[in-house]
């Protein structure tokens, strides 16, 4: 895996005639609309105070989840959530400080909990998943490191046939739309992942899904191969977005120091909250704390990422250790991190793998961009029309940070986009 790179805060002069362009948010679609961007010609600044790849996406199970269209509200969710609410041990967590906050974003969430609003809302993510692949190619073509992407399928694995019964309507749904999966049998199971073999008995193998090697090293490559190309990467936070008669004119930093820009790209995640008055924009966007375990030296190989959908929790192994996450929190925004969750899915993890060597162990907490309805912003501010709005992607910020990449970069060249992006405006709240 490359070194992660050093950051840049000077370029040489432009040509004249160069269009420039501010990104405010170096994660994966931060770092993708930035690539995008210089591919279409403009010299563009990236801004961020984390490290490269220090980010949301490095917290995650590091899956290009193609299929994962449903969204968070579908029913099966929404039977469990009071048990796990009452369960502090389970896959999801309230805590009572944070519930005040919540409750607005809640009752959006249960409105999107109709079937037609659920069918609705996959048929618009599938538009924006289907490309994911054709988006990163070029994208992985220009790093050094050509093993970024894995090349096994994900295995999700159940308790019992009633689970997976429970989840029959999901896969059609899902089928529907192209997307396919495989129904696994304890055997079939075993084959895949001998660690496992005779303790699952019922599974889905979904041939259309990867994982990356390393979340963190996947993010730091594809800021490398900016920063190769001439992209400059300003290690510090943005403190606003300058503006003149109705444009955006570029960006101040925390230090004082002001970076001009024809065109300001806003793919901060819930950093991108501070931003919303200079867009003209309200919206519901919640920062779900979603914690992980890295597991060094496990002992045990584990060949693909899974999804034990039961426990409410994945296993994926990477460069640096098997990853094993999942559970999330709404703690309320400002809350600090409670690594008793990690704790938790480590010792799930354990009974599955009873194996399993824990000494070496790194937790970690990343905070999900989540909107009501699980469909990310991609959109243009009506209040500054030289400013791009890319935020909000749930748990599909890896998948769709490429795909989100192009179209920005489509929509600040004034190129009319392969998708429909109404379905991800930021006026709908």
């Amino acid at each position: 895996m490359n070194a992660v790179p050093h950051d840049f805060a000077s370029r040489d002069p432009l040509p004249a005639n160069q269009e420039t362009a501010v990104v405010i948010g170096g994660g994966i679609v931060g770092v993708c609309c930035a690539l995008y961007l210089q591919r279409g010609g403009y010299a563009v600044t990236l801004i961020d105070p984390e490290a490269p790849g220090n980010s949301t996406a490095k917290w995650s199970c590091g899956q290009m989840a193609v299929s994962e269209i449903i969204p968070l509200s579908k029913p099966g969710i929404l039977m469990k959530i009071p048990g796990w609410l009452m369960d502090q041990t389970g896959p999801l967590a309230l805590r009572p400080s944070a519930l005040p906050g919540i409750i607005p974003w809640f009752m959006r969430f249960l409105m999107s909990a109709r079937h037609a609003k659920i069918v609705e809302i996959a048929q618009s993510m599938a538009t924006l998943t289907q490309d994911v692949y054709a988006d990163y190619a070029p994208l992985l073509d220009a790093c050094d490191d050509k093993s970024l992407m894995g090349e096994r399928p994900i295995l999700e694995l159940f308790d019992d046939p009633a689970a997976l019964d429970r989840e029959r309507p999901h896969l059609e749904l899902r089928e529907s739309l192209g997307f396919r999966s495989q129904q696994l049998n304890g055997q079939e199971i075993g084959d895949l992942e001998p660690a496992l073999a005779g303790k699952f008995s019922h599974g889905l193998l979904f041939p259309e899904w990867r994982s990356v090697n390393d979340t963190m090293g996947f993010i730091a490559a594809l800021t490398g191969s900016f920063i190769a190309q001439g992209g400059v990467r300003i290690r510090t936070e943005a403190s606003r977005i300058d503006e003149a008669n109705g444009l955006a004119t570029g960006v101040t930093l925390a230090n004082g120091e002001r970076v001009q820009a024809r065109h300001v790209v806003v793919a901060a995640g819930t950093g991108a909250r501070r931003f919303f008055d200079a867009l003209g924009v309200s919206v519901p966007l919640a920062g779900i704390a979603g914690y992980q375990a890295v597991v060094r030296d496990p002992g045990v190989e584990i060949r693909h990422s899974i999804i034990y959908a039961d426990g409410g929790f994945c296993f994926t192994p990477m460069t640096r250790g098997l990853q094993i996450g999942g559970t999330i929190e709404f703690a309320g925004e400002g809350a600090a991190p409670n690594f008793r969750r990690a704790d938790i899915i480590l010792a799930k993890a354990k009974r599955v793998l009873p194996e399993m060597r824990t000494s070496q162990v790194e937790y970690g907490v990343g905070y999900r961009p989540f909107l009501p309805d699980t469909k990310p912003v991609i959109d243009r501010s009506r209040r500054l029309r030289n400013v791009l709005m890319a935020f909000g992607h749930g748990q599909l910020g890896l998948t769709l940070g490429a795909t989100t990449g192009r179209l920005i970069a489509d929509m600040v060249a004034g190129r009319t986009t392969k998708q429909n992006l109404a379905p991800f405006s930021a006026y709908r709240f």
